[in-house]
């Protein structure tokens, strides 16, 4: 068995991360606290804290001017990455809840972003098939219902631009993935990750951020 070479994350050392990552500016922070104030039982569905950075800081890399998030919840994640695109970029996000998309809309609203914004309320794959067949898309956020993840994938990967991106996240899916006996959730991402693995048209590097992030280029 290869022996890791990743340091354990006391609470002690992800306070030094978050320290030395950029900060959160006051609307993400209100988000996370509200999210958490608010919605105790499903505070956990927010992408961790250092993912927001993670996010804006690939929005910049590759320069993206369409995203697509696929899972919004409160809508901490839309808003690190709306922040980082250009004045005329343009973020769709898709989720199916109008209560917790509500806390997000009104931080869109707080930073300024709203209006890159464009928020559908349907199921994820109607919102998906319904978009230009094209390669069009630069970055894709997944983070929704894991048994879907698959069919989110192959709807998108034909809409991406060469070099663009989709970040997966939760592959490691709380550590369950390696279990032969797992099933449900755990068994859906571990079958996402052995299909990613063999996509030919993408090259993807999976990485022990959070709960694990995938992060996968249109060739």
């Amino acid at each position: 068995m290869t022996k890791s070479k990743s340091t354990p994350i006391t609470p002690e050392l992800y306070d030094y991360v978050l320290a030395h990552n950029p900060p959160l500016d006051a609307v993400q922070r209100g988000l996370v606290e509200i999210t958490h104030q608010r919605i105790p039982d499903m505070a956990e569905m927010q992408s961790a804290q250092e993912q927001g950075p993670l996010l804006a800081f690939l929005v910049r890399l590759i320069g993206a001017r369409h995203i697509v998030e696929v899972g919004t919840f409160t809508g901490f994640s839309a808003l690190s990455m709306a922040q980082a695109l250009p004045p005329d970029g343009t973020l769709i996000a898709c989720d199916v809840s109008e209560e917790w998309t509500a806390y997000g809309r009104e931080a869109w609203a707080q930073a300024g972003v709203s209006d890159r914004i464009q928020l559908r309320i349907a199921p994820a794959l109607d919102t998906l098939r319904a978009m230009p067949a094209d390669p069009h898309i630069d970055l894709v956020y997944l983070d929704a219902d894991k048994a879907n993840y698959i069919p989110y994938w192959e709807e998108v990967v034909p809409r991406m631009r060469p070099g663009g991106l989709v970040v997966a996240d939760n592959v490691l899916f709380h550590g369950q993935v390696t279990d032969p006996e797992v099933t449900g959730p755990a068994l859906a991402i571990r079958e996402f990750n052995d299909h990613v693995r063999a996509d030919e048209r993408m090259e993807a590097v999976m990485l022990t951020v959070a709960d694990g992030v995938t992060v996968a280029r249109r060739r």
